[in-house]
């Protein structure tokens, strides 16, 4: 065989040079084959293009991207695996990823940018650079690279791989090589929003939501917190398609953070109530501390609630603590059916959320608020290399919890298509109660008694009566209806055909067994559906007891030992380790034999990949002193790398700051500047003026108190004659004196030279009722000569004190 100019082209590229015999061999390249490639096309386009041994149905090769999306996130990094199932290898590949319906000849054909990992694994083609091969050939069964997606508006991409194994080349448009991705959408960041219909069901139907965490150390072993790991309080509701509690792609609501950031459900349920024609149910269950115990243990937490024609989802949610901003839950669980009846039972593995409010990356990382705030999106195990979810291989996240809801209850009419496997309707008992549950959600009720006996022996016409308990009242301003309920009777025997027939529902679920060892017993309950027509009393057992063993070697040699301690640290600090944990004998057996249960346990630990650490780093040291003494300020807190520097380049931070906050800083208080003292306030003999001052600002936050803010000295004009007569005369001639002068000075405009001035203004309201205040007057310039200067003639201003007398 004969290898053409181009093939030997080919060969001599680094990254293809060992190859060159291979595949010139399993390739039988010829001058026809490359003949039919166009010469105008580039080396990309040719390599895309060689044709070898086609295999039909292969599946020993795969190209997988990590989490196995359908869709791309413009600008993330995704980790590509190429790999083969054991015994399968192969010694060179290819690598590429081109915008959709592109040929590759052209450099804005391709999409996105590789990023190596292994240098000794993979490289850049030289005479390709935008294609990845190998750095060398030989054996192997997996490579992996990074692909950062290109920017949003790009559209579809198609990853392409071709592999080269012993005499056979795979394709790139084949089979398990070819990988589709497209664009996310950037409104709904990829969730897809099932429509929700129209309900056709008819009457109510009742169901009860039970909660079962399944995060523990056991299922989630990457840095789970051995102290104050819980589930929060349970809040949701029913509602109708028109509210919203929380969605993917939606933004957090300000009761959805807080229960998101702190667990408390108080904002949330607030929201919900303020939705009052939207919302059927509130529904509520307590938390879990601490996030999982064994069910013999504790029951799981449940709540009951309703659902009608109009709202017939169900949504919920609770923090996963401590966390960020992690929740699990339901959002807008249809439990209508299509066939116009209510679903019978949803079972749903849930796994956690981001609420898009924090942007911490473990469980007990510090405060970090998400600002702006993002959209709800689920958690991922590729989110951050610290995350407790990370996993370098992509893949789901391990469910934290389930939820099953289960329908207990229909009442009124019911217009199903398919009839349901289960019979729970609730009969109307008579035409009164047809329309009867107006019960408020708020008001928490025991079931119903049974109805009593007749009052009437005889077929004359008498009463029965039932009774029920408040056990709680969650609103005071709601009211709560009666306890007692009355109905029409007759003695027995006298209504037509068999009317003592009791017509029973299905046994509903057993109990819990009542010990976590050895035999106990459990029950169950029914109710009536139908009463017996004359009055008679209902026979028929609602309840049902049953022994029940929950470990059959609970026994008089059994230990009683005490819980397990929690797990020693990890043996290794990256990579697989051993790690230990330990409990005691609490109750040596009864019967003096030697207690065989196991007193410590021992399970492997996987820490990160040891290769994935660049650094290792200190824990953080304690947070230094606020940097003020009072108000606002920032500390401190540091770390230290103690991993070699040669290992890589540590981009962790090594210092965090963030804001404190001491009481506030003492404010003293503030004064206006003296006015100037008031007349006399006697025409003779001793008197006294005052003067005074306001206050600008009040002392806060143990600030020094405002010092006096009137002061009074005495004045003394002229001794006060004898005679009284004398006295007024002078008074009169001193008054008539003054009042000429001010006559003269407002006529005159000679006393201010070079201007004209209007008269004075009235005095202005006092400042104070009483305690010494102030009155101020003006006199404005009307008219100014050339001749006068500035400085001459101006405005005038007087201030006397007023309502001088103590308060």
């Amino acid at each position: 065989m004969r290898l053409s100019a181009a093939s030997l082209r080919l060969s001599r590229s680094p990254a293809l040079l060992a190859l060159a015999l291979p595949l010139a061999a399993a390739l039988a390249f010829s001058d026809e084959t490359l003949d039919k490639v166009p010469k105008s096309e580039g080396y990309c386009s040719r390599i895309l293009r060689v044709q070898g041994t086609r295999r039909e149905g292969y599946t020993e090769f795969s190209l997988r991207v990590e989490g196995d999306p359908d869709f791309y996130k413009p600008g993330t990094s995704y980790r590509v695996t190429l790999s083969a199932a054991p015994p399968s290898y192969f010694r060179g590949f290819t690598l590429i990823a081109l915008k959709e319906n592109r040929e590759g000849d052209k450099e804005e054909d391709h999409a996105g940018t590789f990023q190596i990992i292994d240098e000794e694994e993979t490289q850049f083609m030289s005479n390709c650079p935008v294609a990845v091969t190998e750095s060398t050939p030989r054996r192997r069964t997996r490579i992996q690279v990074f692909w950062i997606a290109p920017p949003a508006g790009t559209g579809c991409v198609i990853l392409k791989a071709s592999i080269v194994q012993k005499r056979i080349i795979y394709f790139q448009d084949e089979g398990s090589l070819t990988k589709k991705l497209c664009e996310q959408d950037s409104t709904f960041d990829g969730v897809t929003d099932k429509p929700i219909l129209d309900c056709c069901a008819c009457g109510t139907a009742k169901y009860r939501l039970t909660f079962y965490g399944n995060w523990s150390e056991k299922t989630h072993p990457k840095d789970y917190p051995r102290r104050a790991n819980h589930w929060s309080a349970i809040i949701g509701g029913s509602h109708s398609k028109n509210y919203v509690l929380w969605e993917y792609g939606g933004y957090a609501s300000e009761g959805v953070k807080q229960v998101a950031e702190l667990g408390s459900p108080v904002k949330m349920e607030e929201e919900i109530r303020q939705q009052s024609d939207e919302v059927l149910t509130v529904i509520k269950a307590k938390a879990q501390w601490p996030a999982w115990q064994p069910l013999n243990v504790r029951a799981a937490p449940s709540a009951e609630f309703s659902v009608d024609r109009t709202r017939h989802l169900m949504s919920f949610l609770t923090m996963m603590g401590p966390s960020p901003d992690w929740n699990v839950g339901l959002s807008a669980e249809d439990l209508c059916t299509k066939e116009c009846g209510w679903v019978q039972k949803v079972v749903q593995d849930l796994i956690p959320w981001d609420a898009g409010t924090d942007s911490g990356v473990t469980y007990e990382s510090p405060n970090k608020p998400t600002i702006p705030q993002e959209k709800i999106r689920p958690l991922t195990s590729l989110d951050h290399p610290q995350s407790p979810f990370y996993d370098p291989e992509g893949g789901s996240i391990t469910q934290v919890a389930r939820v099953v809801i289960e329908r207990i209850a229909r009442k009124g009419e019911q217009c199903n298509i398919v009839p349901d496997n289960v019979d729970d309707i609730v009969a109307d008992l008579a035409p009164e109660e047809k329309d009867e549950d107006d019960t408020p959600e708020t008001c928490i009720y025991s079931n119903w008694s049974p109805w009593s006996a007749c009052s009437s022996s005889t077929c004359d016409k008498g009463k029965r009566m039932r009774q029920r308990m408040l056990k709680a009242q969650l609103d005071l301003s709601v009211p709560c209806p009666d306890t007692q309920d009355f109905q029409p009777c007759t003695g027995p025997g006298c209504s037509d055909g068999d009317g003592s027939t009791c017509t029973m529902s299905e046994w509903i679920t057993w109990s819990p067994c009542s010990i976590s060892c050895g035999t106990g017993m459990r029950s169950r309950e029914r109710y009536v559906k139908q009463f017996p027509e004359d009055g008679s009393v209902c026979t028929l057992p609602t309840e049902e007891t049953e022994k029940c063993t929950v470990n059959e070697e609970c026994s008089p040699s059994s230990c009683l030992m005490t819980e397990w301690g929690e797990w020693d640290e990890c043996s290794a600090t990256c990579g697989m380790g051993m790690k230990k944990r330990h409990r005691m004998v609490k109750m040596s057996p009864a019967d003096g034999s030697m207690c065989k249960a196991e007193t410590s346990q021992a399970e492997k630990c996987m820490m990160p990949e040891c290769h994935t650490i660049p650094c290792l780093l200190s824990p953080w040291s304690e947070w230094s002193d606020c940097s003020v003494t009072c108000g606002k300020g920032m500390r401190t807190r540091q770390r230290m790398l103690k991993s070699l520097a040669e290992l890589g380049d540590c981009n962790e931070a090594l210092e965090q700051v963030e804001k404190c906050m001491l009481p506030e800083c003492p404010i003293d208080c503030e004064l206006t500047e003296w006015s100037q003292w008031s007349e006399c306030n006697k025409s003779c003999g001793k008197g006294h003026m005052i003067r005074t001052r306001m206050i600008q600002m009040e002392p806060q936050f143990g600030g020094a108190p405002c010092p006096e803010t009137v002061q009074r000295k005495k004045c003394r004009i002229r001794k006060c004659l004898r005679n009284p007569s004398i006295q007024k005369l002078r008074w009169r001639e001193a008054r008539e004196s003054r009042r000429s002068e001010q006559l003269r000075e407002e006529s005159d405009g000679d006393q201010f030279p070079g201007c004209k001035m209007r008269p004075w203004t009235a005095w202005s309201e006092c400042t104070k009722l009483c305690g010494g205040g102030i009155q101020e007057r003006y006199m404005t310039v009307k008219k100014r000569f050339k001749s006068s200067q500035f400085t001459s003639c101006k405005d005038k201003k007087e201030i006397r004190a007023c309502h001088v007398h103590p308060c």
